[in-house]
């Protein structure tokens, strides 16, 4: 009982740093992402991209961002879609689902798959 009681304070401990390590958090709770584009694409019969999934976990019920370095990386994530956007209007072999995986690398940086 009483390693189970250390071993249940060490993951705490190590959840709490986890969490404070984070760039920032969602509202979706213990619900997975992939849920959630589900719910999404059921509610409005079309696909959910990596940016609209962004959007959709990053703001509160009212519509706005969830905190403000959120507010900050949409507009980011905006102006890049703009940017990209135009370059795909000239070239019809590109994928929209490329182009949001190339933004949110660029804004977010590369995905860290190391982590859970």
């Amino acid at each position: 009982m009483l390693d189970s009681n250390k071993d249940q304070a060490l993951d705490n401990i190590k959840a709490i740093t986890w969490m404070r390590k984070q760039k920032f958090s969602h509202i979706v709770g213990s619900k997975s992402f992939t849920c959630v584009v589900d719910d999404e694409e059921l509610s409005s019969s079309q696909k959910v991209r990596r940016l609209q999934l962004f959007d959709i976990t990053h703001r509160k019920k009212d519509g706005s961002p969830l905190t403000t370095k959120a507010a900050e990386i949409m507009e980011k994530l905006k102006d890049k879609r703009v940017e990209y956007e135009t370059i795909a209007s000239s070239n019809s072999s590109v994928n929209l689902d490329d182009i949001d995986n190339q933004i949110i690398t660029k804004v977010l940086g590369p995905e860290r798959y190391s982590q859970v």
